[in-house]
């Protein structure tokens, strides 16, 4: 029985699909692998990459937190914001990182530093997702009996 898989942020649903295998989420106290028949669970998630397997092919988004619902059956992401790693702009994400590094080296009020800080934590997340999915066969990934 495959399970049902839904993200979304508050702008939109990013993915919907009946029929995946296998989900990886970021959990704040570590990676969930989540498998059809999974304990019902609520838990929050960290900033990271979801993962979602069916058949051969993976589909990967860059996470900015969150929350995770798992039923036996279906699988329901409701992130603080996320991209889809194939929408992930390296050129953008980099020019960000560097908007928000050179802004905490010139000193900044406490409250703008928190901002920044996240800011730069996002855009380091997608560099990394966008450079592993370059690295695969485009956004979806074949996966060999090898592996």
């Amino acid at each position: 029985m495959p399970l049902h898989v839904e993200v979304v942020t508050q702008e939109r649903k990013l993915f919907e699909d009946k029929a995946v295998d296998m989900v990886i989420v970021p959990g704040s106290d570590g990676v969930l692998g989540i498998l059809p028949n999974h304990t019902p669970l609520l838990t929050t998630m960290k900033f990271g990459e979801l993962i979602i397997r069916k058949g051969r092919a993976e589909e990967s988004f860059a996470i900015y937190g969150g929350v995770v619902e798992v039923r036996p059956t279906k699988v329901t992401v409701l992130a603080d914001a996320a991209d889809f790693s194939a929408d992930i702009s390296m050129e953008e994400a980099e020019e960000a990182r560097e908007r928000a590094r050179k802004l905490l080296e010139e000193g900044v009020p406490e409250d703008e530093r928190t901002r920044l800080l996240h800011e730069l934590r996002r855009a380091e997340l997608a560099i990394n997702i966008a450079r592993k999915t370059r690295s695969r066969a485009g956004s979806v990934r074949i996966i060999t009996d090898e592996e």
